[in-house]
């Protein structure tokens, strides 16, 4: 099936949504127990972890982890958002640098100051989204990002979804609250989907959509620790305790180029195989043999794929014994876990 086509669905009575570009799973999110990331919350500082410099916190659904605290004593209030997924048995990550995100802008209440996104470069577009901007947000003291979905977007859908980020904002960060509450709830997938992937695609909400649009199969497939590479080779993700393992396989192929090949394959096809797995943490890349030269031009190949990827991840660099290593944001369920 040819085409970008995004279908949302439940799975297990868990609200579900798909990606699917010509036919193929590019991306998949599913609801969890867990808070979802974007949830706010009025949180206690509880006690402090001199070794990590960060500070565990009470919230309603139970103790988080704030990162590089000064100056925060044992029992303030403050407004903290989640930032991912956490293993399981440890504390949500969170921050203080609070952000409203949807589909056309994103309200940042720590930073002043109205920003067109660098991708939208017509001039006359950005006269009128700037335009758009000043008028929604005012005289208010927030920040505001007009994300790069309204390029050619109707005014009055703008103009809406910032009116409507502003006015949440301004609720929640004038909230003067004195105990620990949830202020405001994460999107669910069929939200994210809207809100994320917004580049022209057919929107598939029957029941049974995953199944029939193939999705359910690839899913099968994703929970599997084989990754198909072009060219013959393939990767093996298998995640440990303590970080994620990624071997590079040449497969059928004995040319002479067949490591090259294959590292290059990998780095093309690394964000998706992790992304639709909802892998994160640490990544080691056992790469198939090639010669040293060819390393600049695969991590120039690996930054470019990673480049166009929703989750934050870090290129670490190369290890003593050739591995290369990268640090991925959690900020998914996992499939393993999701689908259990």
């Amino acid at each position: 099936m040819k085409g970008r086509t995004i279908v949302l669905d439940h799975i297990n009575d868990r609200q579900a949504a798909a990606l699917m570009l010509d036919g193929k799973l590019e991306d998949f999110l599913i609801a969890s127990d867990a808070p979802a990331p974007g949830t706010i919350y009025r949180a206690r500082a509880d006690r402090p972890v001199k070794g990590q410099g960060g500070m565990f916190l009470t919230t309603p659904d139970g103790p988080a982890f704030l990162r590089q605290v000064k100056g925060l004593a044992p029992g303030a209030m403050l407004l903290v958002q989640v930032t991912g997924y956490a293993e399981p048995g440890k504390a949500i990550p969170v921050t203080t640098k609070v952000l409203f995100k949807s589909r056309y802008a994103i309200v940042t209440p720590d930073a002043p100051g109205l920003n067109i996104s660098r991708s939208i470069r017509d001039e006359d577009e950005r006269d009128r989204l700037l335009e758009i901007a000043h008028g929604e947000m005012g005289s208010s003291g927030y920040g505001l990002i007009v994300r790069s979905s309204c390029a050619g977007a109707d005014e009055g859908d703008i103009a809406e979804d910032i009116a409507e980020m502003a006015e949440m904002a301004a609720r929640v960060m004038g909230d003067d609250g004195t105990d620990i509450a949830c202020l405001a709830e994460g999107d669910s997938p069929h939200t994210l989907a809207w809100r994320d992937w917004s580049d022209p695609a057919e929107v598939v909400t029957d029941s049974g959509g995953f199944e029939d649009h193939g999705v359910l199969d690839a899913l099968d497939e994703a929970q599997g620790i084989v990754e198909p590479l072009p060219g013959g080779g393939y990767l093996y993700i298998e995640p440990t305790r303590a970080l994620i393992a990624v071997d590079v396989n040449t497969g059928s192929d004995t040319s002479m180029a067949a490591g090259q090949k294959a590292n290059f394959a990998c780095a093309k096809a690394l964000p998706r195989a992790l992304r639709v797995r909802g892998l994160g943490g640490q990544i080691t890349l056992d790469l198939a043999p090639m010669p040293k030269k060819d390393r600049r031009g695969f991590e120039t190949s690996l930054r470019a794929a990673f480049r166009a990827d929703p989750e934050e991840t870090t290129l670490v660099g190369w290890t003593p014994l050739g591995h290369y290593e990268l640090q991925r944001k959690r900020g998914r369920v996992t499939l393993s876990e999701a689908l259990r």
